[in-house]
């Protein structure tokens, strides 16, 4: 599999790979609550490929998943008490992570992340963090077999999902 940096031109297959996950992924209105033209929006999309932070999985000519890796913390992650003590150009993180319909339960997604943590690392990162709903029972399952350590909760609003928790998660690279 392959990890690369999505460009303009690439916006349309990321955003029908999301539509595919979003309408054939059972549980996902009750595990992430994704909606289309609600999240991941088509300006937060753009966002990330302007930022060139969005990157695409490919495995054989075919899109295997999406996911955006700013090599930055948000501002919400900052009210969050952290173990592992860090400036905040030591840190990246994980957003808008899918994997395409077609390759789910087949361990592509341990694998996006372990490259997404390979590319922080590459990057000079010695934290990767991330968030997912506290809902998200699939996400979280999955982060704790990687090795991410929860390190906090913030009820927080979201356009998709109103006033709802959020879980947030950290590993050492």
């Amino acid at each position: 599999m392959e990890l690369i940096r999505a460009k303009q031109d690439d916006f349309s297959s990321i955003r029908n790979l999301y539509d595919d996950v979003i309408c054939n992924t059972p549980g996902l209105e009750t595990h992430a609550r994704w909606k289309i033209g609600s999240h991941p929006t088509d300006e937060t999309i753009n966002e990330y490929i302007n930022q060139k932070s969005m990157y695409m999985c490919m495995e054989e000519s075919k899109l295997v998943g999406a996911m955006a890796i700013p090599m930055e913390q948000g501002e919400e992650y900052h009210n969050v008490k952290w173990d592992l003590q860090s400036t905040e150009d030591e840190v990246a993180t994980l957003h808008i992570f899918a994997v395409a319909s077609e390759f789910q339960g087949r361990g592509f997604g341990k694998k996006m992340i372990r490259m997404a943590w390979d590319l922080a690392k590459r990057n000079g990162k010695k934290v990767f963090r991330l968030d997912t709903l506290a809902s998200n029972i699939p996400a979280q399952t999955m982060y704790e077999k990687l090795g991410f350590k929860l390190k906090g909760k913030q009820n927080l609003y979201a356009g998709n999902t109103g006033w709802t928790d959020f879980l947030y998660y950290e590993k050492d690279l």
